[in-house]
């Protein structure tokens, strides 16, 4: 049956106008002043903004980490994911076989079941060799996947040589692959680490102080040299230090193609957190930083050095050995506990993925920090354009899924983790008050939250294949 939404107020990254939208079938057949369908379901949203479905490009779901699993999985995380708002998620697949081929499969295996929106994959390149680089050029067409990440700390596990970044990163230019960077001073990390183990220093605070700040400003402007001189494009994923915006800056500034990533946690809370009670609900890689780094951040968003915001969900229980009900069933997976005594063992992760909508358009376009327009850019629109996914996803055009949020600006809500829908037993936002939440989600034209139900369902997801060679912002 094909719908109207009416009397809405329509946000895109560049707009704010009133207009219809018609929807048949997936797709957005058109927008205007007045549509009238005979026998088409009408929706109103008089009162209400209508927005673009978000696009979160930073999430990690079933993770394997320390001797458990990130606790939300593909369906649980993607309906949390769709009642904050967003209809599309992007996930890192672990480089972990022989081939990037099987663990493309391995992965697609644990997710596409699950699935309840649309999701694509991003891939780890944690391992380089001939091989590699040839499979490498095949991700886009193969496999629809368009950018890959490296990483300069997790020494022995997960980093490459720089002089393997550099050929990773000509590799995926020639190939229209966008590079990313996790970008930390590894070395210095693994000094820090053994001496506070060596001190028997190990509360949750010495994770923060184990990965000082100077050593992710110092990797960005070094990745950001590295694929200045591969001339290959460079996104710098959950940006945590004030220095880091000013690398970036500097690098945009200088012609390189460097764009950059925040993430909510970053910028309102402080490594303080992690010597409180439960210090090691805050433990994250990389860390919270300081109330200055705070402020820089938020200035990166509102001058467009950094381009998106993403989550970098990767939840796990507080304690995990009490069960939670989800969706009236009980639920107890080892979580953060499993470093009571230990911060190197506590895994490393935090919830996110349905809270950065409400809360960034509370404290950021609320608070008078972002433009509506810049909140749609932030979390929709840059995103969808970067990773090879504009217009059908991010932006409200004729032609576009219809992925649509329904968003009541006046709707208030006292939140807190019996308020959302994550599979964890508790939330950052805890008893934050928030003006403005969406009250109807649509993925692909079909309602999947009305008013706090849920309709979507396991497999209810389709899997993006991203085009390469996309813009660089």
């Amino acid at each position: 049956m094909d719908k109207i939404i009416k009397n809405g107020t329509l946000i895109t990254d560049t707009q704010t106008f009133q207009a219809d939208i018609h929807i048949s079938g997936e797709k957005i057949q058109e927008i205007s002043e007045e549509i009238s369908i005979p026998g088409a379901e009408v929706i109103d949203a008089a009162g209400m903004l209508v927005m673009p479905g978000g696009v979160d490009a930073h999430v990690h779901l079933n993770l394997p980490m320390f001797g458990t699993v990130s606790s939300d999985d593909h369906y649980t995380g993607h309906r949390a994911a769709a009642f904050g708002g967003t209809t599309t998620c992007l996930d890192f697949i672990p480089q972990e076989s022989d081939t990037l081929a099987a663990d493309i499969d391995a992965w697609h295996k644990r997710a596409d079941h699950l699935a309840a929106i649309d999701y694509g994959f991003h891939m780890n390149i944690t391992r380089f060799t001939e091989q590699v680089s040839r499979e490498m050029v095949k991700l886009p067409e193969r496999d629809g996947i368009s950018s890959i990440k490296v990483f300069t700390a997790y020494n022995h596990r997960l980093r490459l040589e720089d002089g393997e970044i550099f050929k990773v990163m000509r590799v995926a230019r020639d190939a229209g692959i966008l590079t990313m960077v996790h970008a930390e001073g590894g070395d210095v990390i693994e000094v820090l680490v053994e001496e506070a183990i060596r001190a028997g220093k190990l509360s949750p605070a010495e994770h923060a102080r184990t990965r000082p700040a100077w050593g992710a400003v110092e990797a960005v402007l070094r990745a950001a040299a590295l694929a200045g001189q591969a001339e290959a494009p460079l996104y710098i994923v959950h940006m945590n230090a004030g220095g880091e915006v000013d690398q970036l800056q500097y690098a945009r500034e200088h012609g390189l193609h460097v764009m950059g990533e925040t993430c909510p946690q970053y910028l309102f809370f402080t490594d303080e957190k992690l010597a409180g009670v439960d210090g090691a609900g805050w433990v994250c890689s990389p860390p919270l930083r300081k109330k200055a780094d705070n402020a820089r951040l938020w200035q990166g968003l509102q001058n467009g050095t950094i381009q998106v915001v993403g989550t970098d969900h990767c939840p796990f229980f507080l304690n995990g050995s009490r069960e939670i009900d989800y969706e009236g069933k009980k639920v107890a997976i080892p979580g953060k506990e499993l470093g009571g005594s230990d911060f190197t063992r506590i895994p490393n992760g935090l919830p996110g993925i349905e809270d950065r909508l409400p809360i960034l358009w509370t404290h950021g376009v609320g608070a008078g920090k972002l433009t509506a327009n810049q909140f749609v850019a932030l979390n929709a629109a840059n995103p969808a354009r970067i990773f090879g996914l504009y217009p059908r996803k991010g932006t409200l055009q004729v032609g576009s899924d219809a992925d649509i949020a329904l968003w009541d600006p006046n709707r208030r809500c006292e939140y807190g983790v019996k308020a959302a829908h994550m599979r964890t037993d508790y939330n950052l936002y805890e008893g934050w008050s928030l003006k403005g939440m969406p009250v109807k989600v649509f993925l692909r034209g079909q309602l999947i939250v009305d008013d706090g139900s849920w309709y979507g369902h396991a497999g209810g997801g389709e899997y993006l294949r991203r085009s390469a060679g996309n813009p660089i912002l």
